[in-house]
């Protein structure tokens, strides 16, 4: 079972409406696939919000003969107001009435579907690591310093990556890669701290769901940091670039470079 029949039936499974097998088969899926999970956590929050925000209660007897009593009374031949104006209005009744229930519910939605959002980018990079870690030949060029590393990009990218830190006796770099983020080409710059190995992917930022919420400075930038199966993240970005640092080295060390990466750029 693949993610679109997974996210298919996401509603029904919800709902426990999905057979025996097929709901084994969503469920093992799910536990497996972040961005499926990511998609019925999403989901089952629209579920909650709008069970809470659309039920309605009628207005009490009481309240309704005081109304009619305030209501000014017309003559036969003048007619009703809503004889007169009701058909004309009814559009716009319809739409007051999903802007009052829409908008606060996408007020709500929005910190969700962010934060899925953002998991999406997260699990990209960790995954692009794991890649890069288990090739068997996952250097493209060999490091030579920085600047044997940048040129070496020159015509193979549709952009120019900005790295400036040509490493040093912390953080010294092995060298560099083509590799991709999400639906993108990158440049993947590789270094190392001791025994633990560190990818810094360089992509266009444009169209990524980039994260607003829980941002810190490192360096000169706002950047988003999460643990992920073990993994440190360092999402930020720099003018139309993206950069994603992930390792399994101590998130205080990769902080460390981080700085001198983005403070170099």
């Amino acid at each position: 079972m693949d993610c679109q029949d997974v996210r298919s039936h996401l509603l029904d499974y919800q709902q426990g409406r999905l057979g025996p097998e097929l709901d084994r088969d969503v469920r093992a899926h799910l536990e497996t696939c972040g961005a499926c999970a990511n998609a019925e956590a999403v989901e089952q929050a629209l579920t909650q919000l709008l069970e809470r925000r659309l039920p309605q209660h009628p207005a009490s007897l009481a309240l309704k003969r005081r109304l009619a009593a305030q209501w000014p009374s017309r003559s036969p031949a003048e007619g009703s107001w809503w004889s007169r104006w009701g058909r004309s209005l009814v559009p716009a009744f319809a739409v007051a009435v999903v802007l009052l229930v829409a908008l606060p519910l996408y007020n709500e939605l929005a910190p969700v579907r962010q934060k899925s959002e953002t998991a999406s980018m997260v699990a990209e990079a960790v995954n692009d690591h794991l890649r890069m870690l288990s090739s068997q030949h996952p250097l493209d060029v060999e490091s030579g310093g920085i600047h044997r590393v940048k040129p070496w990009f020159a015509g193979r990218l549709d952009f120019s990556p900005v790295v400036s830190f040509a490493g040093d006796e912390d953080f010294p770099l092995q060298g560099g890669a083509i590799g991709y983020f999400l639906d993108r080409k990158a440049a993947v710059f590789v270094y190392k701290r001791r025994l633990h190995t560190v990818s810094l992917f360089v992509f266009r930022a444009e169209g990524l769901p980039w994260p607003t919420r829980g941002l810190e400075p490192i360096g000169s930038v706002q950047a988003y940091t999460q643990v992920v199966r073990g993994f440190n993240v360092v999402l930020w970005r720099a003018g139309e670039l993206g950069y994603a640092l992930v390792s399994d080295l101590d998130a205080t060390e990769l902080r460390q470079l981080g700085m001198k990466i983005a403070g170099s750029a």
